[in-house]
């Protein structure tokens, strides 16, 4: 970590390394490491310098202090020890409580939490955040990497374990890294940093030799028995307690959806992504979780598909609708959700309403859904929505246009079907789905809960979005059984009130020509006259 971060070099003599993150298990060291790296940019780097800014950060007051007392105990001893208790007497060096500064040339280490977040009119030369898989949003950490621009020499340090949450920008920046590094030949990415050690799968929750690969201080002779036995015993007490994702995500570094009743993993959502997926035409079933209070509204669509190995798939899409009213802003509203929906409108899966209030405006969903179904032609066999749930929006669909429109309610018994099987293609892999950040956090956000009846769909907390998936499934409530003999577009009867009256008569002159032959086909084998 530390020759990577300090001493590979570009042309200028500055770090490569502008920016790294690097993760590893607990316990092995992290947090001090950060600590090395710092007094060495402190007492080092600052030479001939003054008026230079250093940040240690973290998620909170408690664990900020955690790195800065690690910081100030080695300082202390460091400042006995020349060379650098000659540079402490030059340059007036004093630990205080809120600050290290060298009084002289005015360089000063500052700790400051996340929590506090006052990174604003700072510029700092060396930036540390420990346990910043922890933070849900860019916008504090951006005012760290924006007022770092202009200063030579910068470096911003992000390190953490895994975290339960997977949607959090570490882990996406983890992912956008990994790719820049598989398609090296682009040389994106070339001044950021990812070093990661973490074990390959949950298999490996009961294989301790391949435990060293996020546990890396398993290879010191002094330190493997002692450690491997913390190990072992934090896995079979987890286990025992039923929380092993507990050892899992923290021991062994792995990204996962970790509550017990999760309703999917994390790797069978990434699994499904697809770069892109032409629903120009197709058949689809729709569904609808309409807005209440502060929750978005989603569109969900289901295109049911043969692969090129003959095999039934699902491709899942969604719109989604996303008001501010309660939350008082947009800006808000994408802080307390985690999204930053105004990105992901440009690349179309949302529309932030246009509602002066910042409410859902029903005009703009239902032109918006008729619209999208006639700018790609699509063949909408059924559109579910709740059955508790008649708006405007409905009305309008209902009046308006031809859609198969169906009520259904939302109790157990009614979607525990259609749930499970969202749950089964996710794992089977007969699922497709765009990179698309409001359907991944929805999927994850989910989790199980059961009554005497079944299983059903609900969210960790209130604040926490999963009405993508509840529209999913309203629109699977026909959707799952497609390829079925008794699914509805199997149903010669119901294909007939389906069609439009173009469709309709196609189909008639399609039946009467084939009668016709079929009575040729009779005079000729038979030599019955044309009247029988």
């Amino acid at each position: 970590m530390l020759s990577l971060l300090i001493g590979w070099r570009n042309k200028e003599g500055g770090k490569r390394f502008s920016r790294a993150i690097i993760s590893v298990g607990r316990g092995q060291g992290k947090t001090y490491m950060l600590a090395i790296l710092m007094a060495y940019s402190f007492f080092v780097e600052s030479r001939g310098l003054s008026n230079q800014d250093f940040l240690v950060s973290s998620i909170n007051a408690k664990q900020t202090g955690k790195l800065y007392g690690y910081l100030k105990s080695m300082i202390n001893v460091l400042r006995t020890i020349n060379p650098w208790k000659n540079i402490a007497d030059k340059t007036d060096l004093s630990l205080q409580a809120d600050k290290i500064i060298m009084r002289n040339h005015n360089n000063v280490i500052r700790p400051i939490s996340h929590e506090a977040g006052q990174y604003d009119s700072y510029h700092f030369t060396t930036a540390i955040f420990d346990e910043i898989g922890e933070v849900k949003s860019r916008e504090k950490i951006s005012k760290i990497v924006s007022g770092q621009v202009k200063v030579p020499n910068r470096q911003f340090v992000q390190i953490s374990t895994a975290y339960p949450d997977p949607t959090v920008p570490f882990h996406e920046d983890e992912k956008m890294l990994q790719q820049a590094m598989e398609q090296d030949f682009l040389r994106d990415a070339d001044t950021y940093l990812c070093l990661i050690w973490s074990n390959d799968s949950l298999d490996e929750t009961y294989k301790p030799d391949t435990w060293v690969k996020s546990n890396p201080l398993l290879d010191l002779a002094s330190e493997h028995d002692n450690l491997m036995q913390g190990l072992l015993d934090k896995r079979d007490n987890d286990v025992l307690t039923g929380a092993v994702h507990d050892f899992q995500c923290k021991n062994l570094n792995m990204w996962l959806s970790s509550d017990i009743d999760s309703y999917l993993n994390l790797a069978d959502v990434e699994k499904a992504i697809v770069p892109e997926f032409n629903i120009y035409g197709q058949r689809c079933y729709v569904g609808v979780d309409y807005s209440m209070s502060s929750d978005n509204t989603a569109v969900a669509f289901v295109y049911p598909y043969v692969s090129e190995e003959g095999q039934a798939k699902w491709h899942v899409e969604q719109h989604s609708f996303i008001p501010f009213q309660a939350a008082g802003s947009i800006e808000a509203k994408e802080k307390q959700d985690g999204i930053n929906y105004r990105e992901l409108e440009k690349k179309g899966f949302c529309t932030i309403t246009s509602h002066q209030q910042g409410l859902i405006n029903d005009d703009e969903v239902y032109e918006w859904i008729t619209r999208y179904v006639e700018e790609n032609a699509l063949d909408v066999l059924f559109f579910g929505y709740d059955s508790m749930g008649v708006t405007k929006v409905i009305q309008m669909l209902l009046n308006n246009t031809g859609f198969n429109l169906q009520p259904i309610k939302q109790w157990t018994s009614e979607l525990m079907n259609p749930t499970k099987f969202l749950q089964k293609i996710f794992v089977e892999g007969t699922v497709s789905r765009l990179d698309d950040k409001i359907m991944e956090k929805a999927l994850l956000n989910a989790v199980l809960r059961s009554d005497s009846v079944g299983i059903q769909v609900d969210k960790r907390k209130a604040t926490l979005k999963i009405d993508v998936v509840d529209a999913i499934i309203d629109a699977l409530y026909q959707g799952m059984n497609h390829f079925e003999d008794y699914g509805m577009a199997n149903d010669r009867s119901w294909q007939v009130e389906h069609m439009t009256p173009e469709q309709v008569k196609e189909w008639v002159t399609s039946q009467e020509s084939g009668l016709l032959d079929l009575d040729d086909e009779i005079d000729d084998d038979w030599g019955f006259d044309e009247d029988f």
